[in-house]
């Protein structure tokens, strides 16, 4: 795309947007940032601030409600994006090769962090059919008995890890003591990684989520991180384990990927795997012991735990802002708005799970809820590769809690719960609990 095509820099937001400037009139004299007919007659500053708790992002709730395609603008990058909120919507923006993930390499779209995430030939930020192939590869290498084998794994270390806290002098941190440590062993399981280099991977993890890493920072740790596992993929093409990155390693030396799709799409797995996990059980078990109501039906019939867990992944707001944007590739129309060619687009999914026109009472915690699928691991060719792993962590933890702590409750009011900052998913910092 020329930059003649790409949409003109917006003025910068200013540096502590007010409730009352979330949306601005676009300046008249600056015809680049109108909107086209028929779309919104505003940008809106999303500062993406920090929320503590459950708390909905105010903007996202308003704006799946009443303008579901809708012009932002973050902290970061250069000019606006749409934003698509709508349940119906965000399906059909995810499901359309129109929309590229490649496209936004080297495209400084405005964002809610000073880097990118996502390496540039991760499977993120690919397309089919390099995408569809990776995709195949890593579904191939995690066949049914390795993940029969992992999930009697997880179950196994979910047990101790909860024997372990509750020997533990009462009050205890559930985080610290189980939610933290679970993931840690089973990725480590699944991929063959020494449990002795965990640690460095965490930290590594905390500076390529954080909202405030500066980019060159970023990119020592991406160098750092990607030596690491190309080290790994050497060791394991000599001695190869029954795991993971043993399979996908093999496949890489077979010519099935690249060295740079190995090291990133394991990069991947492990971020997501280290703080999806820790972030989603602690928020499910604090959205339990906040929602009594729901609690003692959960524990009046156990039956309910897998509708449980589908009804926390949507209610529960697992990150702060949006994830990576798409390039539409021709005009486009969705929600009755014309998205150009060329125009950067992101999905909520956090606002398709709240969509009213979907789900009844969107804001209301209802474990007995019976209605669209959510959207918590995304949709389409990008859907989560970590999905299956992270239900069965969650269910494994709240199962295990059920039986071996039927009286689990915090151990401080809410309000004194402390909740992290700095960082693109949401979660408490530590969670102490009694029981």
């Amino acid at each position: 795309m020329t930059e003649a095509a790409r949409p003109a820099p917006a003025p910068p937001a200013p540096a502590h947007p007010t409730a009352a400037d979330t949306a601005v009139p676009l300046p008249e004299a600056r015809t680049g940032d109108r909107p086209r007919p028929g779309a919104p007659a505003t940008v809106h500053h999303w500062p993406v601030d920090h929320l503590d708790a459950l708390d909905f992002d105010p903007l996202l709730h308003r704006l799946v409600r009443e303008e579901p395609v809708a012009l932002v603008r973050m902290r970061f990058g250069e000019g606006h994006a749409w934003l698509v909120t709508r349940y119906e919507y965000v399906k059909e923006v995810t499901s359309d090769p129109r929309f590229s993930r490649a496209l936004t390499v080297d495209r400084p779209v405005t964002g809610m962090t000073p880097h990118n995430i996502a390496p540039a030939r991760g499977i993120g930020r690919t397309d089919a059919p390099d995408h569809t192939r990776l995709r195949r590869l890593v579904a191939q290498a995690f066949n049914r008995k390795r993940a029969a084998a992992l999930r009697a794994e997880t179950e196994a270390v979910t047990e101790r890890l909860v024997d372990d806290m509750m020997d533990h002098a009462c009050p205890a941190d559930l985080a610290g003591h189980v939610s933290g440590p679970l993931p840690e062993r089973v990725i480590g399981k699944l991929l063959g990684v020494p449990r002795g280099d965990l640690g460095r991977l965490q930290q590594w993890r905390a500076v390529i989520l954080s909202t405030d890493a500066s980019p060159a920072r970023s990119s020592t740790v991406k160098a750092d991180i990607a030596a690491y596992f190309r080290q790994l993929a050497d060791h394991r093409l000599r001695e190869p384990g029954d795991d993971l990155f043993s399979e996908l390693s093999a496949a890489q030396a077979a010519g099935a990927l690249s060295r740079p799709e190995l090291v990133s799409l394991t990069v991947m797995i492990v971020l997501n795997a280290l703080d999806q996990v820790r972030n989603q059980c602690t928020n499910m078990v604090y959205a339990l012991l906040t929602h009594p109501e729901q609690l003692a039906a959960l524990r009046g019939d156990p039956g309910l735990l897998s509708s449980a867990v589908e009804e926390l992944l949507r209610f529960v707001p697992q990150r702060n802002g949006v994830g990576m944007p798409r390039i539409a590739t021709e005009d486009v129309t969705v929600g009755g708005v014309t998205i150009r060619a060329g125009d950067a687009v992101y999905v909520s999914y956090l606002a398709a799970d709240r969509d009213p026109a979907v789900f009844t009472a969107p804001d209301r915690l209802d474990l007995a809820r019976d209605e669209a699928p959510n959207l918590a691991f995304g949709h389409g060719p990008h859907y989560c590769l970590g999905a299956a792993l992270t239900r069965m962590q969650c269910h494994a933890v709240l199962s295990t809690l059920l039986r071996k702590a039927p009286g689990l409750r915090l151990a401080v009011p809410p309000e004194q719960v402390r909740w992290r900052r700095g960082t693109v998913n949401r979660g408490p910092q530590a969670l102490p609990v009694a029981w």
